[in-house]
């Protein structure tokens, strides 16, 4: 049976699960191996919200202590003061989904759960808006030197240059923006047809095909 422990009045928990669908390229949640790993001593995140909006934060990630897990629930208390968010404290005991945890810590000295490789995508390219913004396709692509760096970059240029079909007519229109150099993954995002070509070689290029439904490497 629970306790009774539950968010505070005032706070709800925002569902990870429509954004990392949304987003599979660049949100990613924990393994289920890490969230069946959880015990007493280690730390979920998740994100937390004031219902009564119209705060400065729209939500806060914020880390809980965990206690038990129960049911499906992370039982703990939060250990992270919260900046924005007058309803819960540093301390309050709460009840959270584990479907709601979106990262994981253990307790210092415990082994880390053997999980799957995840490959990630944060190498930056240079894309047409209009492919971001899903106005357009990725209809042509190609991989050049890694010449492009853009102040605060974390991440290398992958070479890669993604054009969409809706560019020159916003472009004409008045509607255009230049290329954004970005994470791949954020492309991919948008539109992951071309996955399959992502690691070829500098020099290559692809035309999309709609009659074969695939990418024709051109000349």
């Amino acid at each position: 049976m629970s306790d009774g422990i539950k968010l505070p009045a005032g706070i709800a928990l925002e569902d990870p699960r429509p954004i990392a669908a949304s987003a599979p390229y660049t949100y990613f949640m924990p393994f289920p191996e890490e969230l069946a790993a959880l015990g007493p001593g280690d730390g979920v995140k998740a994100i937390f919200h004031e219902t009564a909006g119209g705060r400065e934060y729209d939500g806060e990630r914020m880390w809980v202590l965990v206690e038990r897990i129960e049911k499906g629930f992370v039982v703990g208390k939060l250990v992270n003061e919260p900046r924005d968010m007058p309803s819960i404290s540093l301390g309050d005991p709460v009840r959270i989904p584990l479907t709601h945890v979106i990262d994981c810590t253990y307790e210092e000295g415990k082994p880390a759960p053997v999980v799957p490789q995840r490959r990630t995508y944060w190498d930056r390219c240079l894309v047409d808006a209009c492919v971001v913004e899903g106005r357009s396709h990725a209809d042509y692509l190609y991989r050049e030197d890694r010449d492009v760096t853009r102040e605060g970059d974390k991440d290398p240029d992958s070479g890669w240059r993604i054009r969409g079909t809706d560019a020159g007519i916003a472009e004409d229109e008045g509607l255009g923006k230049g290329p954004l150099h970005i994470a791949l993954g954020k492309v991919l995002n948008a539109d992951d047809r071309w996955l399959h070509l992502i690691d070829r070689e500098i020099g290559c290029a692809f035309l999309w095909d709609a009659e074969s439904d695939d990418y024709i490497e051109c000349d």
